[in-house]
């Protein structure tokens, strides 16, 4: 072919000018290392991986220098996209001329390398040097580079490109998950409006479509471009329509939760910008549009007349430019107008968001929530750290932004005061928080307020806080909810439903939604979910205060009411149906063996006597609920918590869905998320028991009908 192959980093010992650190070791790699996920795409036998001992090892491997004699050097690069930190450099006269780092900085990326090209014609004829480095620990700290040639041609692909004219609203994108990422640009005229990865199905079926809403574009000419294997036609297959791929199929998935929130389709992790406004609740949260693993975030948004019928809107947040990600942020109602972007009549919502390249944002709404305008003095805030929490505090009249910093090589929250959203200024800091704060203020017992200080691992503190400091009332933090739950928020300007069914604001309860990190939905065309909203209220205790959780009240509305019964049968190894209503017997006893037949989705409430059996509880769907009475421990599945009721019953709460159940135990001072697909044909609820005989009172089971009907 004319090209010669420059064996400049690893081939032989004698060839390698300088090694330092412990990553490369001392001769190419055979393809994946040990803790590593399979690498594909390189050529022959060995690549550089500087993967040896994992990620955070750390070196530099330099070739001997040799001479430019061709137009282009092209090589294979993967790893991670650290820049200037998992690289390979081209040097001539010790100066770096030419950069590239690998694709990857997230997690479901793949260790694929892909072609790259440099124009090195400047530089013929003079010497130069290869430089690959790896200066980056923890995830994707590691560069993988194989078949460094010099050449009269160009490997890397250009992109290949299509010209679309926008006349509806979606265009559809062909989704193979597991494919290797490709970077896709959208252009309209000169400007780049949407740049983002995607596992494109380049050939053959795709697993899944996405969209992208281009209904902005619409008369206009959209190219789209991406870097493609030779002959690959897909770009040709994407197509514009006025609605959502598969839209007839829509919320009728096989595993689609029925009454937890799941975006159309897609990634979904933390909760975002959760407020109240015009009767509607937001909900904001981290979405990746384009393909089931985490990646190009933007914020995802829906709106609920009641906290359960749930109506996906169009993308809240898009990362300002390509790499510049929308991390999470808040939302609150500026009533005031203190930043003068509405009108005393009709203030704005405004909300603050990390930028990834840029630091703490504000944006602001004047049409509920559907378009938002960034304040153009961003960012207001540059710091290590991310996840403004924004908090209107009355006694001071400021506003207060709570956010997680990494000061000093430790984590903290910190907290900045404003008074109009717009300039801020440094106040204090609290050690021992990491990411995701949340502050409020709660009354306890509808009298004494006070505050709670909560981070994205659900431990909290209760305390005080004068507007710009806050003070634990304990020294150890406490933990509500264990599992498969992070990342939560709490609703500002919430209303509370009182008795009359009228609106008031309240402090004595704050409604929650978390990210239940880890409940995955295999073979879907989205992943990840929700937690069920939960009331928050905070009540004294031996040890000072603690908070309780329980399911919205508003859940009971998918299921179906039943009337109370007055037998006093007793059921103890019987088996029955009750075509879907299991109503309640306040005077009978389950029995250890007790089985019925459920659907899908059920809600299920009762009290255990403690007193006749060493461990009791139930499984649900397959997956056993268990509480040790001697110890003191419930266990479902995976998760274990303890609890110590008072008195010898114990009151559970269990909310059971497609891909998960949430435990509220001992009158919700105690709240799991347990990550559970029911093995196929699994219905049942079953009474089980050992070192005695179970006894299961005032048992009202309803099962859930699907939020998502219409």
């Amino acid at each position: 072919t004319g090209d010669r192959h420059q064996t400049l980093a690893f081939k032989a010992a004698e060839r390698i000018a300088n090694e330092s650190g412990t990553a490369f070791g001392n001769g190419p790699a055979k393809g994946k290392l040990p803790g590593q996920m399979a690498v594909d795409g390189f050529l022959g036998k060995g690549l550089v991986n500087s993967f040896l001992g994992g990620d955070d090892a750390t070196g530099t491997l330099t070739s001997a220098e040799f001479q430019l004699e061709r137009k282009y050097l092209n090589f294979l690069i993967g790893g991670g996209e650290h820049e200037g930190k998992t690289c390979i450099n081209l040097l001539v006269n010790g100066k770096i001329v030419r950069t590239a780092t690998g694709p990857n900085d997230k997690p479901g990326g793949t260790e694929h390398l892909d072609w790259h090209t440099w124009d090195i014609g400047e530089f013929a004829g003079k010497g130069a040097t290869i430089q690959i480095v790896d200066e980056q620990k923890g995830d994707w700290g590691h560069i993988n580079i194989d078949h460094i040639v010099q050449s009269d041609k160009k490997k890397q692909a250009e992109p290949a490109r299509r010209e679309i004219a926008v006349d509806q609203a979606y265009i559809h994108l062909p989704v193979k998950t597991g494919a290797p990422m490709r970077r896709m640009k959208f252009t309209v005229g000169k400007d780049i409006v949407r740049e983002f990865d995607i596992e494109l199905a380049v050939d053959g079926k795709p697993d899944f479509w996405a969209f992208a809403d281009v209904a902005p574009f619409k008369g206009k000419a959209l190219l789209v471009e991406a870097i493609l294997p030779a002959d690959s036609k897909a770009l040709d297959s994407l197509k514009l329509t006025e609605d959502l791929p598969d839209a007839q199929k829509l919320y009728r998935e096989k595993h689609r939760p029925l009454f937890h929130f799941t975006s159309r389709f897609g990634w979904l992790n933390d909760p975002n910008g959760l407020v109240y406004h015009n009767g509607e609740w937001h909900l904001f949260y981290q979405h990746n549009p384009f393909g089931v693993n985490w990646g190009n975030m933007h914020w995802g948004h829906a709106v609920s007349p009641d906290l359960v019928r749930w109506k996906e809107l169009g993308i809240g947040l898009y990362p300002k430019k390509y790499g510049d990600m929308a991390f999470s942020g808040s939302a609150v109602l500026d009533k005031s107008n203190t930043s003068g972007w509405g009108t005393n009549t009709k203030p704005p919502l405004v909300l603050a968001f990390t930028s990834t390249g840029r630091g703490e944002c504000i944006a602001h709404s004047n049409d509920n929530g559907r378009t938002w305008t960034e304040h153009d003095k961003n960012p207001v805030l540059k710091h290590a750290g991310r996840d403004p929490k924004l908090v209107w505090y009355e006694k001071g009249k400021h506003w207060v932004m709570a956010v997680y910093d990494e000061f000093q090589g430790k984590q903290w929250i910190a907290f900045h005061t404003s008074p109009d959203l717009k300039t801020w200024t440094y106040a204090s800091r609290i050690e021992g928080f990491f990411e995701c704060p949340d502050l409020f203020e709660m009354a306890v017992g509808g009298e004494e307020l006070k505050w709670v200080l909560y981070a994205a691992n659900g431990k909290y503190m209760v305390g005080d806080f004068d507007g710009k400091t806050f003070k634990s009332d304990f020294k150890e933090k406490r933990q509500l909810w264990y599992g498969n739950f992070y990342a939560a928020q709490t609703f500002e300007n919430a209303p509370r439903r009182n008795p009359r069914n009228t609106f008031e604001i309240l402090p004595t309860e704050r409604i929650q939604i978390g990210w239940a990190n880890g409940v995955t939905f295999p073979g879907m065309p989205f992943n990840q979910q929700m937690t069920v909203p939960v009331e928050l209220k905070l009540e004294r205790d031996k040890e000072s205060y603690r908070m309780t959780a329980m399911p919205v009240p508003e859940l009971r509305t998918l299921g179906k009411e039943v009337e109370s019964s007055t037998t006093t049968t007793k059921y103890e190894t019987s088996s029955t149906d009750w075509n879907g209503v299991i109503p309640l017997f306040p005077s009978v006893e389950l029995r250890t063996g007790f089985r019925s037949t459920l659907g899908d989705a059920f809600d299920l409430e009762c009290e255990i006597d403690l007193t006749s059996a060493d461990v009791v509880g139930f499984k649900l769907r397959g997956t056993p609920l268990t509480y040790d009475v001697k110890k003191g421990i419930l266990t479902c599945k995976n998760v274990s918590a303890p609890v110590k009721p008072e008195g010898k019953m114990l009151r559970l709460r269990v909310l059971v869905d497609r891909g998960s159940i949430e435990v509220f135990a001992d009158g919700g001072r105690v709240a799991m998320a347990i990550a559970a697909i029911p093995p196929e044909q699994a219905t049942e609820l079953e009474v089980l028991g050992t070192g005695g005989d179970v006894k299961v009172k005032d048992l009202i089971v309803r099962r859930l009908k699907s939020a998502w009907e219409k």
